[in-house]
């Protein structure tokens, strides 16, 4: 009773979206347990995500997949679609560098069961992390990059790119997160990785992106400063936003005080934007998502 198909979908807007769908289901016998819509007047497109028990309905995922893909066809040639199955255990893949504090919080996440996902590995530009994913029972691969002033920097940073790709790849992750990575993704990388990598950014986006938004932020002056969680993309920290939170500060507060407190919002910001993924809640539609929490 407690495997779920989730099926996603998104489409120009119209009427009898609703139900067609639910017509469907109905005479399918599925027993929805979830049922989430919006529309959206300013591009004209309509978002749906369906729960349905799956000891409700008489055939497997692939047979809802087959049967539903008609029932896409007859709503619109520009409807997408997916179907999920709570059954089959998402995967991901985390890149790290020396910071800790999202990569402690997402492995007892994981490890305590909070977390639906099997972490397949982590992937660190530094070894500095290493022990203590091995010790979370999880495999640690190590990609050293050039460090700045080598001469052969950028040709080196190609060749780590493509370890990084081998390593992430090998797992064919859901979701590919960049837990404090420091590094840029190349083009080809933000591609082939669309819709799976998660970023979490150390400012409340879109301000003060690239390199210590924090000293940015204390330098401005601001009374607030946040994280947000976004899908990542060739433009730097500006993908499509999947979560954001603040805390506030004052002008007491150092830069390092900023650092320091931001932390705590980084660590949550990126655990409910990867829940939100993995229990696919997120449906993108061009530089925004619609979040059905």
């Amino acid at each position: 009773m407690d495997r779920r198909f989730v099926i996603s979908l998104s489409c120009p807007d119209t009427t009898g979206i609703v139900a067609r769908i639910a017509g469907f289901l109905a005479d399918a016998g599925g027993w929805i347990v979830e049922a989430a819509y919006h529309s959206d007047p300013g591009t004209g497109w309509f978002f749906t995500r369906q729960v349905v028990r799956a000891d409700s309905l008489p055939f497997d995922a692939d047979g809802l997949r087959e049967r539903f893909a008609a029932v896409a066809a007859e709503i619109g040639p520009q409807a997408q679609w997916t179907v999920a199955d709570t059954a089959e255990p998402k995967r991901a893949v985390v890149l790290v560098s020396k910071e800790t504090h999202c990569l402690h919080d997402l492995l007892g996440r994981a490890s305590s069961g909070e977390l639906p996902v099997r972490l397949e590995a982590v992937v660190g530009n530094h070894e500095a992390l290493a022990g203590i994913v091995e010790a979370h029972g999880v495999p640690f691969h190590h990609v050293p990059f050039p460090a700045a002033g080598d001469p052969r920097r950028e040709a080196g940073k190609v060749e780590a790119f493509e370890k990084v790709r081998e390593a992430v790849d090998a797992h064919s992750p859901d979701a590919i997160v960049l837990a404090r990575f420091m590094q840029v993704l190349p083009a080809h990388l933000c591609e082939r990785w669309a819709g799976r990598a998660l970023n979490i950014h150390h400012s409340f986006l879109p301000s003060f992106v690239g390199a210590r938004p924090y000293h940015q932020a204390y330098a401005r002056g601001v009374k607030l400063i946040g994280a947000t969680c976004h899908y990542v993309t060739a433009d730097l920290d500006a993908g499509p936003i999947v979560e954001q939170d603040v805390i506030r500060v004052d002008h007491g507060d150092t830069a390092e005080d900023m650092v320091r407190r931001g932390r705590d919002i980084e660590r949550l910001v990126l655990s409910r934007g990867l829940r939100w993924h993995l229990e696919d809640r997120i449906l993108v539609h061009g530089n925004k998502t619609v979040v059905f929490r």
